[in-house]
């Protein structure tokens, strides 16, 4: 190839890494268009280098070129700061970071702010880090995952979490934010990625509803029930000799509640009204008493879609969970 051919093809190729879209799921369109390039530049050998930033859905390109004298080029054309990705991550990738989980990346603040923000009390710190990059990774696949978050969206999102935390004014709020070190803008941009959040958990959940329900009709049936807890085995003959309400007896715990039928301590799932089930170990620790009042097969109604969708997206979690490549940097 001549020098001045040369010269064409590394000012076409800048414009080639300019146009390439940077989002993570976007990778297999820029590999074809760099295809395409080299094709039309096949004295170049070109050979499209991509580079996953950490902690983001972004990435960065090189394009790799013989040179007609000899050795190979490396063309970078970063678009923002105009700082290479080889320079801008001389440090190793994983530098700062604490887990990577399918390709998303979070570093220590964020996982830090992960357990500030949104913490449940039925899931181990690492089992929620994992399953908000989980959903990050959702969300990058989803068609409508980069939307805007409407202004109702924001405030619903909002006035959730500030609820969930006992934030009831604004005084709290700015005392909460002042402890997390949280400006204003990184507030309102973290709530912004929650409602996305909730948004596709709302979408997911009723895009599976209704199939969970059909295949699982018998753990949506409502039940009354009453059941005892407690060190010490208590033994009745009937239902109606078991004590009633929801108190304490010493230091057993009586409860008197209506529940879904998969929400029941398992020992009571299924049993016939008026069957009084135990005494009965319990997996904490300690044995359960308890009979079914009464029992309501699970109907079609919104209540009911509702519960079988949470359930639903639980199981979809639980599944993209146990299918997910998971390192831990603790170096």
């Amino acid at each position: 190839m001549k020098e001045s051919a040369f010269a064409q093809a590394l000012e076409s190729g800048a414009e080639l890494l300019r146009s390439l879209p940077r989002r993570r799921s976007a990778v297999p369109a820029a590999r074809a268009a760099a295809r395409e390039w080299a094709a039309r530049h096949p004295a170049t050998g070109a050979q499209l280098v991509v580079d996953e930033r950490p902690g983001t859905p972004l990435v960065d390109y090189d394009l790799v070129l013989d040179h007609p004298g000899g050795g190979t080029v490396a063309l970078t054309a970063p678009p923002e700061d105009g700082v290479p990705w080889l320079i801008d991550h001389s440090t190793h990738w994983a530098a700062g970071h604490l887990v990577s989980v399918d390709g998303v990346h979070v570093s220590v603040p964020q996982a830090l702010t992960m357990l500030r923000t949104l913490s449940r009390r039925d899931a181990s710190p690492y089992r929620e880090i994992v399953d908000q990059c989980l959903l990050a990774a959702a969300l990058e696949e989803a068609a409508d995952g980069d939307a805007p978050v409407s202004a109702a969206e924001l405030q619903a999102t909002a006035d959730e979490f500030r609820r969930g935390r006992g934030l009831r004014d604004r005084a709290a709020t700015l005392a909460w934010l002042a402890e997390t070190g949280m400006t204003g803008e990184q507030f309102e941009a973290y709530l912004g990625a929650i409602a996305r959040r909730r948004r596709f958990r709302k979408d997911k959940e009723a895009e599976l509803a209704a199939a969970y329900l059909a295949g699982h009709r018998a753990d949506f049936a409502r039940v009354r029930a009453v059941w005892v807890t407690g060190p010490e085995k208590v033994l009745a003959g009937s239902p109606g000799e078991l004590p009633g309400g929801a108190a304490l007896c010493g230091e057993a715990v009586v409860t008197v509640g209506t529940r879904w039928e998969h929400e029941l301590p398992a020992a009571l799932r299924g049993a016939a009204a008026g069957e009084v089930v135990g005494p009965e170990a319990v997996p904490d620790g300690g044995f359960l008493t308890g009979a079914v009042l009464s029992r309501t097969e699970a109907a079609d109604d919104a209540g009911t879609l509702a519960a079988a969708g949470r359930a639903a997206f639980e199981r979809w979690l639980a599944e993209r969970r146990a299918a997910a490549t998971v390192e831990w940097h603790w170096s």
